[in-house]
């Protein structure tokens, strides 16, 4: 017998605390990427209230983590990624029950510890090899939309550091193990008076997040759709994210 990976390891924990079909039939279970937590907190509450019989379990980490675990068998109801890319690859698989739809827009933004200890003014000046950069692993889609921004501009700058979701990356920003970090805007706000925004100038790029039901629970779809409906909408602007 072969060895198990570490993704699949991975998929195989994920499900033992997710349990079997994704949940009770009283339960909707999300594998959302990281950088949709404080808004899909706020969407579960939303979707409680508006439906008490129904509890929301909520699981975040960076996209293709998240798919690498529904890939290896994970119980997921519904999938949001933080990109197209990562959710094809699911869809490749025959295992969403629906043509994934976007349901939201989000940017690229550089931020710095609120002091600006490495004097960051704009994305040039991260060509300093004196600095500290945090970026998403390039098979994350914050990481990719990093590295094609760095691209667009001409600044020839490699991480220091890369982690496998944005909110690691915020993180070391925020505890000043990072002079910069490659982050989406929403992150600004997520990182309150811990972080600075230093403009992009014109290097601006979208990333388009899917989302699409992976189980053929009724709950799973009602959920999507309400995640496109006008209330879900709302949640996500006021989190700072885009409309599709």
């Amino acid at each position: 017998m072969r060895p198990l990976s570490l993704g699949v390891l991975a998929g195989v924990l994920a499900w033992l605390v997710t349990g079997c079909g994704g949940g009770g039939e009283n339960t909707v279970t999300v594998y959302a990427a990281a950088s949709l937590s404080e808004a899909f907190e706020d969407l579960a509450d939303e979707y409680e209230a508006a439906n008490p019989d129904v509890d929301v379990r909520l699981n975040f980490a960076g996209s293709a983590r998240l798919a690498s675990q529904i890939s290896a068998g994970a119980r997921a109801d519904v999938f949001a990624s933080a990109n197209g890319a990562t959710m094809n690859r699911v869809a490749a698989e025959g295992i969403t029950v629906a043509p994934p739809v976007v349901f939201a827009r989000n940017r690229l933004a550089l931020v710095v510890p609120v002091d600006n200890p490495g004097n960051v003014a704009e994305l040039t000046d991260l060509s300093d090899d004196s600095l500290v950069l945090a970026a998403c692993a390039p098979e994350v889609p914050c990481g990719a939309l990093a590295r094609a921004v760095l691209n667009d501009a001409g600044v020839e700058a490699e991480p220091d550091t890369e982690e496998t979701s944005v909110r690691a990356v915020l993180t070391k920003v925020t505890l000043s193990e990072a002079d910069a970090g490659l982050v989406y805007a929403t992150d600004v706000a997520a990182g309150g008076g811990k972080v600075a925004s230093v403009p992009l100038g014109p290097q601006i790029r979208f990333n388009d997040y899917p989302v699409a039901a992976i189980s053929d629970r009724a709950v799973a779809a009602d959920f999507v759709d309400f995640l496109l409906g006008p209330n879900g909408q709302g949640i996500l602007w006021h989190h700072g994210f885009d409309s599709p």
